[in-house]
């Protein structure tokens, strides 16, 4: 099992940056490859972005390139979503979720824990 718990949500304006944290304990967090999801109200939850288990490998939907990076601290067992030049399209929950494997996993059924989510509200 793997637990994972979301922080650094909130309300921003359009073209700043927000960093969000997802902690993970339980099984060894560097057995995982991590990513980011989202979902608006009315959507299904959509891919952002992901990282293998090293964090020497990552990708992104193409929405987000160039505006955000996932990056992850095997020694505090966290992952991180770097958010900048946001724009009122970004606004969402933000979950991350842990892999089955340890290598980039770019689908939502690739993933096998979840955490609660995070509100992000980007205002014009």
């Amino acid at each position: 099992q793997v637990q994972l718990v979301e922080s650094g949500g909130g309300l921003v304006q359009a073209g700043t940056s927000l960093r969000l944290s997802c902690a993970a304990s339980g099984r060894t967090f560097s057995n995982y490859a991590m990513g980011w999801f989202r979902q608006a109200p009315g959507k299904e939850r959509e891919f952002v972005a992901t990282v293998n288990w090293s964090g020497s490998n990552t990708g992104y939907t193409d929405s987000v390139k160039g505006r955000f990076t996932i990056s992850r601290d095997n020694a505090k067992n966290t992952v991180y979503l770097q958010m900048n030049s946001l724009k009122t399209e970004d606004t969402a929950v933000y979950y991350c979720a842990a892999a089955r494997s340890a290598f980039v996993s770019f689908a939502l059924y690739a993933y096998e824990y979840w955490g609660p989510g995070t509100q992000v509200t980007v205002s014009s």
